[in-house]
């Protein structure tokens, strides 16, 4: 079933909007934070466990999956849908972050990015068309467009050059899409200068992609560098369709962000930080393994009704970490996605109370104890 989006109100006060995803018989509000599952798996979570927390879309990673187990072993199990168990929406990236990551500069060239593969030593060439061949075997509803993801700072000149090459790729993969129910997103990138991302918005607009994502930040800027850059794209994109900033999970940025005109924000973070005994807080991030925490049999935050928080100690919960329990990621990646999905419904009701700005200060205040200015 086609995933549909339909823009429900704008904030009288910033870019900020309600709107709600419909998609096999359920109904998801954004703005939303998706969970990632890089390998057909949030980890550690069960598809059930997700459901529990609130999760609606969640996010595979199509180079990873390429890679294992392939995208034919995924469309002969029916898709990812099936394969990992999952009935909510499944959005894939399309492999362009790896250009960031993994490619050197001198193997990206204009057919696509030159890899190696990061298990065996293969070579590899993903182009934007391979790229929306794997996507559509693996069946997902949101498919991204391959992009370059820059680093920061980059010059002009090369941000240039790479935006009108990414504007060739996202043209070479929506040819590529085939008629079917999967949505195809096109990628705002641009780095820092406000004509670039106004150029590549506009350029991507024309060419009637089902949404758009805000990509190129979180590379190594500061803050106020991201919100610019979200700023000088969400501007020139349609209101009626998903915007989607991508891997930015920051509680504060998703305030920021939403404020921006972001729907739609993915992040490992959650799981990432769960694994490393680190746990979101009203009152700010904790890291469970300090000392302090050895003998406090209170939960990790007495005004969250997670699993873990209504069951389990912070005491418990350091000696699980320290001693490598895999059973204390799990609680803590429940509760970190939990106070995610539960921040992200607290700032759609006061989008709707209008009261978004007030409800960001105070959140600063309880978070990092003093106003962010």
């Amino acid at each position: 079933m086609k995933l549909q989006f339909r823009l429900k109100e704008t904030d009288t006060k910033s870019m900020a909007r309600l709107g709600e995803i419909t998609y096999n018989g359920k109904v998801y509000e954004t703005p939303m934070f998706m969970p990632v599952g890089t390998n057909a798996t949030v980890k550690t979570l069960s598809p059930e466990e997700l459901v529990e927390v609130g999760s609606g879309i969640i996010l595979a990673n199509t180079y990873h999956l390429w890679l294992q187990p392939g995208e034919d072993i995924v469309a002969k199990a029916g898709g990812l849908h099936s394969f990992m168990n999952y009935d909510g929406p499944i959005l894939t990236d399309s492999g362009g972050y790896q250009v960031f990551s993994l490619a050197k500069p001198k193997d990206i060239n204009e057919e696509g990015v030159k890899f190696k593969n990061h298990l065996n030593g293969d070579n590899l060439l993903l182009t934007p068309e391979k790229s929306i061949q794997i996507q559509q075997k693996l069946g997902s509803d949101i498919m991204m467009s391959f992009d370059e993801c820059v680093k920061w700072p980059s010059t002009h000149e090369y941000l240039e050059e790479s935006v009108k090459r990414t504007l060739r790729w996202a043209k070479r993969g929506k040819d590529q899409k085939m008629a079917n129910d999967q949505l195809l997103f096109g990628i705002v990138q641009g780095g820092e200068y406000p004509d670039l991302r106004k150029y590549c918005a506009e350029e991507l607009v024309k060419m009637d992609f089902d949404g758009y994502s805000v990509g190129g930040t979180s590379v190594g800027e500061d803050k106020p560098t991201m919100y610019k850059m979200v700023e000088y794209s969400t501007k020139y994109l349609p209101e009626d369709k998903l915007r989607y900033l991508m891997g930015v999970g920051d509680p504060i940025d998703l305030i920021e962000n939403v404020m921006r005109g972001i729907d739609i924000f993915d992040c490992v973070s959650p799981t990432r930080l769960a694994r490393h005994g680190h746990a979101y807080t009203w009152h700010g991030k904790i890291n469970i393994k300090n000392h302090q925490y050895k003998e406090d049999f209170t939960p990790i935050d007495a005004e969250c009704d997670c699993y873990l928080c209504k069951h389990y100690t912070k005491a418990y919960i350091r000696h699980l970490i320290n001693a490598k329990e895999t059973f204390g990621a799990r609680l803590l990646s429940i509760h970190n996605i939990y106070f995610l999905h539960t921040l992200m419904g607290k700032i759609r009701e006061n989008i709707k109370n209008h009261t978004l700005e007030e409800f960001k200060e105070e959140f600063k205040q309880n978070y990092y104890g003093e106003k962010n200015e």
